[in-house]
């Protein structure tokens, strides 16, 4: 009794078998719209649980990007502090020897008098001039001439006066595009010609043995130092027997209102 249960049992299970695999094979060579009612169920069940995951994800990525923003501007703020602290010790290192050099002349008897410099407006800036010139609103009615040094904060030289006019002046950058100018460079003052490549850029080219680092000045000639430029980068190749450094100007143009001019 019980084998012919069985055998009843498996007989059953062998035909759902067979029907099961006749209605894939009907499905699948008849493309019934079955699978579009699954497909289209699916996507009923499922759908909030995409929609919710990509939320979710998209609030993750603003969350990153929020912290990688975060870390940019940390590791930003942090190199512009190590920048001003190597500026405030070139600073500080300048004014020391500056302080040092005016004690010593006073002693010798040769203090600075600059009685002769008259303060003018700048009118017009590399942006609003040609490349690397300035006008300013003092002319031959206030003394000026051709030639007369144009210095920012009473001490640092950018300019010339090249044409003068009754009441205006145009300046030329001593950084414009091809400008040259004899300074004295290094701890031995050694006279060398440096160029202007604009934007209160500058370049020198030496030979290579002449010792020149990071943060070395070139100082206009003169008993008074007036600094020009400060090395910022050193150029090499071992195949030429020169080195390139290159310069910038201690002030911003752009930020600059007013200028001093010494008349001769």
């Amino acid at each position: 009794m019980s084998y012919l249960l069985d055998k009843k049992i498996k007989k059953k299970r062998f035909f759902y078998i067979i029907f099961g695999i006749i209605v894939c094979l009907i499905l699948f060579f008849f493309r019934l719209s079955v699978f579009n009612g699954l497909s289209f169920v699916s996507n009923i069940i499922f759908r909030p649980v995409l929609v919710l995951g990509n939320s979710i994800g998209e609030k993750f990525e603003n969350f990153r990007s929020f912290f990688a923003f975060k870390n940019s501007l940390y590791s930003e703020n942090k190199s512009l502090k190590s920048k001003l602290e190597e500026n405030s010790a070139m600073l500080a290192n300048y004014n020391s020897v500056l302080v040092e050099n005016v004690s010593l002349k006073e002693i010798l008897g040769r203090k600075e008098a600059r009685n002769n410099l008259i303060l003018s407006a700048i009118l017009a800036k590399p942006n609003q001039s040609p490349y690397d010139t300035l006008v300013i609103d003092a002319g031959t009615k206030q003394g000026l001439r051709a030639g007369d040094i144009v210095f920012a904060f009473g001490n640092v030289p950018v300019g010339r006066v090249s044409d003068v006019y009754p009441s205006s002046s145009k300046v030329i950058l001593f950084s414009n595009a091809g400008e040259k100018t004899q300074t004295a460079v290094g701890e031995k003052k050694v006279f060398m010609e440096v160029a202007g490549r604009g934007g209160g850029n500058f370049e020198m080219i030496v030979p290579r043995d002449f010792t020149i680092v990071k943060g070395d000045v070139a100082l206009l000639p003169g008993i008074f130092p007036y600094v020009l430029g400060v090395v910022e980068i050193i150029i090499s190749d071992p195949r030429d027997p020169f080195i390139k450094a290159l310069l910038v100007s201690p002030v911003n143009i752009q930020e600059l209102k007013f200028v001093e001019v010494e008349i001769q």
